[in-house]
């Protein structure tokens, strides 16, 4: 038995040495899912083989293929995964057993069940980085629980470790390979030996145990993958990257409105240029940040205050516009952003000098006009014709 345990154990590590240099996978934080994602149920036909406390000095044949050892069954559990390397399972076995006092299989015959609690470490999750598409998973687990002898009535309390192998078939079934060893209390089988009538009973302090070999199907219910954690490195970079964008905007209007006044101080009234006109109908943006009405950068209210004295000047009305993006938010929450962002930008224009009769106000909601989609997030003020 000691040999057939080593020979597994060496098999698994080579076979997981194997799965992973065929389908490397780059490791990566995933974010948590709700209490009620990564749940799952399983069913396996079950063997087993029982080595009792009493036979230690009786020199029984060990094989765990022997007929006076092995009993059938099935098992059910049901379970969690609470991150990609660890869970729990709730696990029943009932089981056509022998309880081992004599080498004949009829003398042996029992009938148990054996509920346990099992932490599950998904190995190939932990070590080689979550991969939904894997096809072989290795978890080990080890389990406490409590396991009856129906034939006898007796209860015993029961511990157990084990090695879980699951091959993916699709996202939602895996089919089970479960190898276990199990230990329990040394009253389990509910009877003595009697070294086949020969000398009397006695009993051993040693405590009952069995292996178990299942094969079955999981089934993985409702949200049965992770979602890999955004870069938020990456994200603060994008942020960073249009920032400097709308700066170099912004110096560039600031420039060509410089250019203007200049051309204005020069030249009467009756010769506006061109150029001018088109600069002073056109809307003047004010930026924001995501879900705010505070206006991002206050360098952005430069362009706006001289469209303010402009209009004072010349006794114009403004129109102020507000927006948000369509990409984030409902389409009642954007109205009501897109409503404060004007009426924060319109207050700044009465700040400026400008008459509040002289100020109309719209909003427009979630937009997608401009590229990227954080550019929406703005008010415009412009001379209303």
């Amino acid at each position: 038995m000691k040999k057939f345990l080593i020979v597994l154990a060496l098999a698994s590590v080579s076979l997981t040495s194997m799965a992973q240099d065929e389908e490397p996978t780059l490791k990566y934080s995933v974010a948590t899912n709700s209490f009620w994602s990564n749940w799952f149920v399983q069913a396996n036909f079950a063997y087993s083989a029982f080595y009792s406390n009493e036979e230690k000095d009786a020199g029984f044949a060990k094989s765990p293929l022997k007929d006076f050892r092995r009993g059938l069954g099935f098992s059910v559990a049901i379970g969690k995964w609470f991150t990609p390397g660890i869970g729990l399972r709730t696990k029943f076995n009932a089981m056509d057993g022998k309880s081992v006092i004599s080498e004949d299989a009829d003398k042996n015959k029992i009938k148990y069940w054996n509920l346990q609690e099992q932490a599950l470490l998904n190995l190939s999750n932990l070590l080689c980085g979550y991969n939904e598409s894997r096809v072989w998973n290795f978890i080990p687990y080890a389990g406490v629980g409590v396991a009856r002898n129906c034939s006898y009535n007796t209860y015993e309390l029961v511990g157990s470790a084990g090695i879980l192998n699951t091959f993916r078939i699709s996202k939602r079934v895996a089919v089970n390979l479960d190898l276990s060893y199990n230990l329990s209390g040394d009253d389990f089988e509910g009877r003595v030996w009697d070294n086949g009538g020969i000398g009397g009973g006695h009993e051993n302090p040693n405590h009952d145990r069995w292996f178990a070999a299942e094969v079955g199907l999981t089934l993985n219910l409702g949200k049965a993958t992770w979602n890999k954690v955004p870069d938020v490195d990456a994200i603060k970079a994008l942020s960073q990257s249009q920032i400097d964008a709308l700066k170099a905007q912004l110096a560039d209007a600031n420039a060509e409105n410089d250019r203007l006044k200049n051309m204005l101080a020069n030249q009467p009234k009756a010769e506006v240029p061109q150029s001018v006109k088109e600069f002073i109908t056109t809307p003047v943006s004010v930026f924001f940040n995501l879900d705010k009405t505070e206006i991002a950068e206050l360098k952005d209210l430069v362009n706006v205050q001289a469209l303010a004295k402009y209009a004072i000047e010349n006794n114009n009305n403004l129109l102020v516009t507000g927006y948000a993006d369509s990409a984030t938010g409902s389409p009642a929450h954007n109205q009501v952003l897109s409503e404060k962002r004007a009426k924060r930008v319109a207050d700044e224009l009465v700040k400026m000098g400008v008459a509040e009769s002289k100020i109309s106000q719209e909003a427009m909601g979630g937009v997608d006009i401009l590229s990227p989609i954080s550019y929406n997030r703005r008010a415009t003020v412009q001379v209303k014709e």
